[in-house]
């Protein structure tokens, strides 16, 4: 069975340490040694852990394959902590491993309070989780809070009978009768999967609401039942010791309780299916009263525990109410995908975006992510075909130094590519078989993690039949090779995330915006308390620019510039008033002093 990657180390754990962080405040590129791939020791960290993380998602499925059936699983993740403890990750948040009947692959479940034997055991689980424990990682769970499967006890139960004790765990309409009198469903409303929102059930003569598939039902969030039920779902996890949740689909728990039909927006979508809005099935205000009680429970607990929400919102002043405003008393991380989800590499954009995190969300922790399970990979989203390698240097640069908690997804690290299926018979995602071609799925962002070219299957399983084909350009792009190359994604990863632990004004300092009206050229300052200071500059363009800091006017003080890293060149060190100039796609991070 193929183990994590070990590689022993060249002196004492101490002094490889220490010398780390040496080459990296010389800007020099850390080598793939063993004793380069010790983490930075950590700077004093003002708040709790969370604040100052680096989260790393596992799509359990293509992390890593332990047992050879093509899968991935717990051991297979167990395997391979070591590697995520030399990427120097503070938590991993791992998609769903519940049992589930995998109409979508976990996220319709049938039991909250065990894991699902293709993943392993709950003794497997445990001991992930003391071996991360043992390793200082986090493990962070995915809790689905909308809806179940229609295969759980739960529903079965409620879709027998009216009188079911489970019958108003759920969202149901007798719906209405058309002018041939029969029976249609209560309204317009269309699931984000496609169809109607609504499913008969002829035993109880009623339709049930679903979000999504049909078969994930929605739970009936007015029914403090169902609350009652799924706190004490979590709180099962929470005893065993996880450090908190990553809560799915959580902006829809509630909807409109007259059922108004939704108002038309004209055409249609990838589905098929007009377009609605969302404003009687999504963000309805009822769902923060519910937040307010599970941050409340969720903070009984020891050791910081977190809430991190999907948050798919229009703008970012709309994700303070997520925080609880002022209060800050409902989630701790709603996830921004305002600022990492685009598909335009726009300096303009992503200052404006990112003054936004630091100006309307009451001094609130942002959370920034830029890949994830549900989307297209921002190696391809933000990629021009030709400097795709140097704009991924700057999406990290964008994620590890800004003012935010950041969000990591497997193979990000070392540029893995979306594999969109070619033909409708490859999709396994049932939203890209029904919505193909205008919507092929999210099966190319899903694809087993390629660790190495030991097999055909990159190191992932020895199954020659994996889940999700391995992406052809696993010979190159894999863990193994990206490692012993100074120059790769992964040591960039590595040296960035090394600097964020071990520098103050990165893991904590406030964050200044230079050179505001640079259209190709994003600059900004992050400050600590006792002033130390770093800047980066992020050229966004194909041609060389020389980014005007003005630092003194930023009120930032200083008479050198010393490079910490850069991208793809090495920059010479100057005083602080002269010119830098950046090729094309560059990424700057200096420290003045």
């Amino acid at each position: 069975m193929h183990t994590s990657l070990r590689r022993s180390t060249s002196g004492p754990p101490a002094l490889a340490a220490v010398l780390l962080v040496l080459v990296v405040l010389a800007g020099a590129a850390v080598p793939g040694s063993a004793a380069s791939a010790v983490p930075a020791p950590a700077a004093q960290a003002a708040g709790p852990w969370w604040r100052h993380a680096v989260i790393y998602e596992i799509y359990p499925r293509s992390f890593q394959d332990s047992n050879g059936d093509g899968t991935g699983d717990l051991i297979g993740i167990t395997q391979r902590l070591d590697y995520l403890e030399r990427l120097a990750v503070d938590a991993i948040w791992i998609a769903p491993i519940y049992p589930s009947a995998q109409v979508d692959f976990g996220y319709d479940i049938t039991d909250y309070q065990a894991v699902d034997p293709m993943f392993g055991t709950l003794a497997e689980f445990d001991r992930l989780l003391g071996e991360a424990r043992r390793r200082n990682i986090r493990i962070i769970l995915d809790m689905v809070l909308n809806h179940t499967s229609d295969q759980h006890p739960w529903f079965i139960d409620a879709a027998r009978s009216r009188d079911s004790r489970y019958h108003d765990f759920y969202v149901w309409s007798a719906g209405k009768l058309d002018a041939a009198g029969h029976r249609q469903p209560p309204n317009n409303w269309v699931s984000l999967f496609g169809g109607s929102a609504w499913e008969f059930v002829p035993a109880v003569g009623q339709f049930y609401y679903h979000r999504f598939y049909r078969q994930q039902p929605d739970l009936n969030w007015r029914n403090p039942e169902v609350e009652r039920a799924m706190f004490a779902a979590m709180r099962f996890w929470l005893d065993r010791g996880v450090a908190g949740f990553r809560l799915d689909a959580v902006t829809e728990l509630f909807e409109d309780a007259k059922l108004r039909d939704a108002p038309a927006l004209g055409g249609t979508n990838a589905q098929g299916d007009p377009n609605l809005s969302d404003i009687y099935t999504k963000n309805l205000p009822e769902v923060h009263d519910v937040m307010r009680r599970l941050r409340a429970m969720v903070d009984t607990y020891p050791g910081e525990r977190v809430l991190i929400g999907e948050t798919y919102l229009a703008k970012t002043a709309d994700l303070d109410a997520w925080y609880g405003g002022p209060k800050h008393n409902e989630l701790h991380l709603p996830m921004d995908t305002l600022v990492g989800f685009g598909n335009r590499l726009d300096a303009n954009t992503f200052r404006r975006r990112l003054l936004e995190s630091q100006t309307e969300l009451h001094d609130s922790q942002p959370l920034l992510v830029f890949d994830n399970h549900d989307n297209v990979r921002s190696w391809d989203r933000f990629g021009d075909g030709v400097h795709d390698a140097q704009i991924a240097r700057i999406v990290a640069a964008l994620l590890l130094t800004t003012r935010a908690t950041a969000l990591m997804y497997q193979g990000q690290e070392i540029g893995q590519r979306t594999q969109t299926p070619t033909r409708v018979e490859d999709v396994r995602d049932p939203l890209g078989v029904r919505g193909w071609p205008r919507d092929k799925g999210r099966d190319g962002e899903r694809t087993p993690m390629q660790w190495d070219s030991s097999n055909a299957q990159a190191g992932f399983s020895t199954n020659p039949h994996t889940w999700l084909p391995v992406t052809a350009n696993y010979r190159n792009v894999n863990v193994h090779s990206e490692a012993a190359d100074p120059g790769s994604l992964l040591n960039w990863y590595r040296r960035l995330i090394a600097l964020r632990r071990s520098n103050r004004a990165l893991r904590e300092g406030r964050m200044v915006m230079l050179d505001t009206a640079n259209p190709s050229v994003l600059s900004y300052a992050r400050v600590s308390v006792d002033d130390e200071t770093v800047i980066v500059s992020l050229n966004m363009s194909a041609q060389p620019q020389t980014p005007s800091l003005d630092l003194v006017q930023a009120g930032l003080h200083g008479s050198h510039l010393q490079t910490l890293l850069s991208s793809p060149d090495p920059l010479s060190r100057g005083g602080a008033k002269e010119p830098v100039s950046l090729p094309p796609y560059a990424a700057w991070v200096a420290e003045l002093r």
